[in-house]
């Protein structure tokens, strides 16, 4: 399903990753049948969680997370993608979680750290299967392009985590293709605040086995879901990273502002950063160049 492209603004942030620009993938024939099986499995492991949903809510709380846990690796290794998780949040109580945004993966990843609710972009609701389930889940929907409906979201973040639950969030706004990552934006932090919870970042990061970081996961621009999925599953050794690093104890900081602050994982190499945004550059450059040459049918 294609991703609308969206004006950004400073409610409606957007990267400046692109499919063409930033992404990276090998493609061969001989990756096909592979490709093909771990797409079958895929969508067998999504059929479970949709057949498992409606009972789930008479299983003792341990439990049903220990099930959430072990199915939502399940949804990233039927990909292909192996995972690495250090560190662990806490198993109860209101807690919000922040992570860098890359991929549609990053979503089953951060339920395998904690279940939780998840803060999401109101199209995901159209997804093929992923939406119904991320609906039924109870998730948070936002609608980011209504800046009035902001202070109603962040009053249901602060009930939900008063009430006990975790909350998940990416604070950037949007997805980044992982040379790069944004800044996070203040608004959801203030749920954190008022509901008097701590804030566990996360940080998410892909990398081929023994080598160097993977775009191939990447969700970006105006890049589809489809396009996405068949990069990853026709990948070979992708590796999942990620870092459950420290909690910032509620109180511990006097405004949204440094608490958002606070919880920013630490940014890419300056190297990697620099290629990147030289990259974008060098590549809007290219398409103004072509747009400024006539062809033959302007004269």
């Amino acid at each position: 399903m294609p991703r609308p492209v969206v004006p950004s603004s400073a409610w409606l942030p957007t990267a400046p990753c692109s499919p063409q620009v930033c992404v990276t993938s090998v493609r061969s024939l001989t990756d096909v049948p592979r490709a093909v099986l771990r797409i079958g499995a895929l969508l067998a492991t999504l059929l479970v969680g949709v057949v498992l949903l409606p009972v789930l809510g008479s299983v003792p709380a341990s439990r049903r997370d220990a099930l959430i846990r072990r199915w939502s690796l399940a949804v990233v290794r039927a990909a292909g993608v192996r995972v690495r998780i250090s560190g662990a949040a806490a198993p109860t109580g209101g807690l919000l979680l922040v992570a860098n945004h890359i991929s549609w993966l990053d979503i089953p990843l951060l339920a395998a750290v904690r279940p939780a609710r998840m803060l999401a972009k109101a199209e995901i609701r159209q997804w093929p299967v992923a939406g119904a389930l991320t609906a039924r889940s109870g998730a948070l929907f936002i609608e980011r392009d209504r800046l009035r409906a902001l202070p109603r979201t962040v009053a249901r973040i602060a009930d939900a985590l008063r009430g006990g639950a975790a909350v998940v969030a990416f604070p950037e706004g949007s997805t980044w293709c992982g040379r790069a990552q944004g800044h996070f934006r203040r608004a959801v932090f203030q749920g954190a605040l008022d509901a008097a919870v701590a804030v566990q970042p996360v940080r998410l990061h892909y990398r081929f086995e023994g080598g160097p970081a993977s775009t191939a996961p990447a969700f970006v621009g105006e890049d589809s879901l489809l396009a996405s999925l068949w990069r990853v599953v026709s990948a070979r050794g992708l590796v999942a990273e990620v870092e459950i690093r420290d909690e910032i104890p509620a109180g511990s900081h006097p405004d949204r502002r440094a608490l958002a602050h606070a919880a920013q994982p630490g940014l890419m190499g300056g190297e990697l950063e620099w290629a990147h945004v030289a990259l974008v550059s060098e590549q809007s450059r290219a398409r103004t160049c072509e747009a400024d040459v006539p062809t033959a049918r302007q004269g």
